[in-house]
């Protein structure tokens, strides 16, 4: 063999073994990239899950927060009924007690101004048995519109109570 032969055979060989070197380390940096790549992707799961996790906990709060607000409304909405009918009831009972002269309206006259009452008799001898103003009973049917419009007048305060009640418990 000669010089040539032999220089040929050597760089061969050389060349043989970097790229046998080259494919091992590209071999092994391959493992170690695979190795870290994983290691982000485990990381970036577990970030996932967490967040996942956290996005859970706030729907739960808030549907728990939901939950408790109908439940103190539809409380609310029940008193407010309850108020109401009770209202409505005790102006039926004025009525019928109205209707059947069971209770009078009256309403206090001013004796020094006979002018103006000229159709209202004078108050009797200190007979009777009341005591104080002189009095002027009301015609039923006036008695009942009043009563009407004190019941109107009833409800309304009622449901502004209800509208204010609603509106602090969206405010809490």
């Amino acid at each position: 063999m000669t010089a040539a032969q032999k220089l040929l055979g050597a760089l061969v060989l050389a060349g043989l073994l970097i790229a046998i070197g080259a494919g091992g380390a590209w071999k092994i940096q391959g493992w170690r990239y695979g190795k870290q790549l994983a290691d982000l992707a485990q990381q970036h799961q577990g970030d996932l899950s967490a967040i996942s996790n956290a996005a859970s906990a706030q729907q739960q709060a808030e549907q728990a927060k939901r939950l408790a607000l109908e439940q103190r409304l539809a409380t609310a909405d029940k008193a407010h009924h309850q108020e109401l009918t009770n209202a409505q009831n005790d102006q039926a009972r004025l009525r019928d007690r109205l209707a059947t002269a069971d209770l009078r309206l009256s309403v206090l006259v001013d004796a020094a101004d006979t002018a103006r009452c000229s159709n209202v008799p004078a108050p009797a001898a200190a007979v009777g048995l009341v005591h104080g103003a002189t009095r002027a009973r009301l015609d039923p049917a006036h008695a009942q519109r009043i009563v009407g419009i004190t019941d109107d007048g009833d409800r309304g305060l009622i449901a502004l109570q209800a509208c204010q009640a609603y509106v602090r418990e969206l405010g809490r």
